[in-house]
This record gives C-alpha cells, sequence and structure tokens, in this order.
C-alpha cells in the first residue's frame, strides 16, 4: 500500500467521524467504521511523530557536545540532552 498523507488520513477520519456521529449505521458497519477511524488516528499519530524526529535540530553546546532543540511555536527553542 502506498504511503498515504497525513492529511488525505485526516479528511477520511474526520468523514468517518461524520458518519458515526450521525447514529444512523447499524452496528456492524458502525464497528466497521470504528475501526477504520482508529487505523486512520494511529497511522496520523505515527506520521506526526515522524514529522517530530525530522524537526529536531541538533546543536552543539560550549563543550562541543550534541544536543537537540525541539521546534516549539515559531522561533522558540527548548533544549535538551542529546538522544
Amino acid at each position: 500500500m502506498a504511503e498515504q498523507k497525513f492529511e488525505t488520513l485526516m479528511e477520511k477520519l474526520e468523514e468517518l467521524v461524520d458518519e458515526l456521529e450521525q447514529g444512523e449505521l447499524g452496528l456492524e458497519e458502525a464497528l466497521k467504521k470504528y475501526e477504520q477511524g482508529v487505523k486512520a488516528y494511529k497511522k496520523c499519530r505515527e506520521l506526526l511523530e515522524k514529522a517530530e524526529r525530522k524537526i529536531e535540530i541538533f546543536l552543539k553546546d560550549e563543550s562541543g557536545e550534541l544536543k537537540t532543540a525541539e521546534f516549539e511555536n515559531g522561533d522558540e527553542t527548548q533544549e535538551s540532552e542529546g538522544r
């Protein structure tokens, strides 16, 4: 299966939630939609975590050791020990 885009998965998840919230599905169909939603949610979470790892910026401190600065809202950064 080809890699799905985050935006596509989010749209699908929103559609599934809308269908479930309408309350017009039978039990079997509702369970099927719920299962699809859980899978879409897990994949979205996986893609977000992957993006977060890519955003980490490696910096050297004064002693030459690598530290990470996690991307936080705009130009704010928060440094932590190297990973």
